[in-house]
């Protein structure tokens, strides 16, 4: 079927319900399209091809019978750091090359019990600690809008898969970005929930026990290649794991609006710990004009906004700690001379970096007391405003950089900063547990995409997501990288 490669999710679903494409038909069509573009793509790095087959031919079967599921025959590819029984899970590090999970993990068990149908495992970097997808035992993923660039990380090869039409849903993770920038340089879509509404059990290192666990910081989640499909998946793969589920069920809240007009909205392209690409703060200038002209209530500043370089010191702690209590120690150590490694600058982040709260506050309880604080100045601040709307990064897509990750940089209009400072933006809806919504707004002079986050309230998923369907109907959304349509 002409045009079903960049079909959305629910396009998809449509045609194999109406029976305008058959499951299996819609699988090979996937896999056409990685065989001919993942040679120089390398985002699909562990192919099923063979149990998907199996697994289309049974929905082919249902559908036939006139059953219905949400997923039910859709390809759908998982970020590689989630367990699949019978696929390797490495998270890039050699010495765990081969190992295989005994059962798969919560997300990939919800999406197989909806019907769809896993094709495979995408790419990422050693650890998960980059915003590059490149590993000594898969190689590096390139950005198909441009191949000498990065996809992102840690789900850039979820993203890539995304943007060069082999699926229209893909799983990933986030606890530094990793679903928000790959969406950001991709231009696709992806949502960070709520801490802790999608269950993370079993997007585990390998070799580490798959148990249920209250998280904190990380989350998993879809991408997908618009808006609707979002709030779609979400919905789908929410809910308490089952120690939980003894107690709780899912009851989120409607969104705050239907239409734009309906919105209070607080836009902030400005932090003062890294400054925001010309590039960037163009399309936010963009973006909050055309909002005002569609009637929303749009602000640049507010006194309600927390402080946010007490907000990055306060991420920056408490994920050291996680790294020290929540991975492997070869992983934690890698982790620990890498930050000691970031050269030493004259602003309070390098500092943050190399020993955030050296002043004598940095234990994590002090680290959590602080965010307990700011979580309340934000839910005073969500009280005048819906959403906010800040950048994912300061620029799009960089060049891919293999070298040091401590003493790695990248480019402002022309400025050299600290790598780590990608972590500056999304550290904001990381730390409160806030749900943020990356979309795609525009792109560069050079072609490149570029996206907004769109943070909403503690537990109000349906806020942002139902706001990044209507920017997405007033701006527009994902395009097809060249070459790829």
């Amino acid at each position: 079927m002409p045009g079903m490669e960049f079909g959305t999710l629910r396009d998809q679903v449509a045609a194999l319900r109406a029976k305008a494409i058959s499951a299996t038909e819609l699988l090979e069509l996937t896999i056409a399209r990685i065989e001919k573009f993942d040679d120089k793509v390398n985002a699909v790095v562990v192919r099923d091809f063979d149990r998907a087959r199996a697994v289309a031919k049974r929905a082919d079967a249902a559908l036939a019978r006139g059953e219905s599921a949400p997923l039910l025959g859709v390809p759908v590819a998982v970020k590689e750091s989630f367990n699949v029984a019978g696929l390797p899970t490495t998270w890039g590090f050699p010495e765990a090359e081969g190992w295989q999970p005994a059962e798969d993990a919560v997300l990939v068990t919800r999406v197989k019990e909806a019907g769809g149908v896993v094709i495979g495992k995408t790419n990422v970097p050693r650890s998960l600690h980059d915003w590059q997808s490149c590993n000594d035992i898969y190689g590096t993923t390139g950005n198909p809008w441009d191949l000498t660039r990065s996809p992102g990380g840690s789900s850039g090869g979820s993203a890539a898969s995304l943007a060069a039409g082999y699926v229209s849903l893909a799983l990933g993770s986030d606890l530094g970005g990793s679903l928000r920038i790959p969406a950001h340089f991709c231009g696709v879509y992806a949502h960070k929930p709520s801490l802790p509404l999608l269950p993370g059990r079993g997007n585990t290192p390998p070799r580490t026990p798959a148990l249920p666990a209250r998280p904190d910081l990380a989350v998993v989640g879809p991408m997908a290649r618009s808006a609707a499909d979002l709030t779609l998946a979400t919905l789908l793969l929410a809910g308490p794991d089952v120690v939980e589920a003894v107690a709780y069920r899912l009851a989120l809240r409607p969104p705050r609006g239907e239409e734009l007009r309906d919105y209070r909205v607080l836009v902030i392209d400005s932090h003062p710990l890294v400054p925001t690409g010309t590039v960037i703060g163009d399309g936010f200038d963009r973006i909050a004009r055309g909002l005002e002209r569609a009637g929303a209530t749009v602000a640049r500043h507010s006194a309600l906004l927390p402080d946010l370089t007490l907000t990055a010191k306060t991420y920056l702690a408490l994920l050291k700690s996680q790294f020290s209590a929540a991975v492997p120690a070869d992983v934690y150590q890698a982790t620990q001379a890498t930050i000691a490694a970031v050269p030493p600058g004259a602003d309070a982040l390098d500092a943050v970096i190399r020993g955030p709260f050296a002043s004598g506050y940095g234990d994590w309880i002090t680290a959590d007391r602080i965010r307990t604080d700011l979580a309340h100045q934000w839910r005073r601040l969500f009280a005048e405003f819906d959403v906010v709307l800040c950048p994912t990064t300061p620029t799009p897509a960089f060049p891919h950089d293999h070298s040091d990750l401590g003493a790695r940089t990248f480019e402002i209009d022309g400025t050299t900063h600290p790598f780590f400072r990608h972590l500056i933006w999304p550290s904001i809806a990381t730390l409160l547990g806030l749900p943020s919504t990356a979309v795609p707004i525009g792109h560069s002079p050079q072609g490149l995409p570029y996206g907004m986050q769109i943070l909403g309230p503690y537990l109000e998923d349906h806020t942002p997501l139902r706001f990044a369907e209507l920017v997405e109907q007033e701006f527009g959304g994902f395009t097809p990288p060249p070459g790829f349509a």
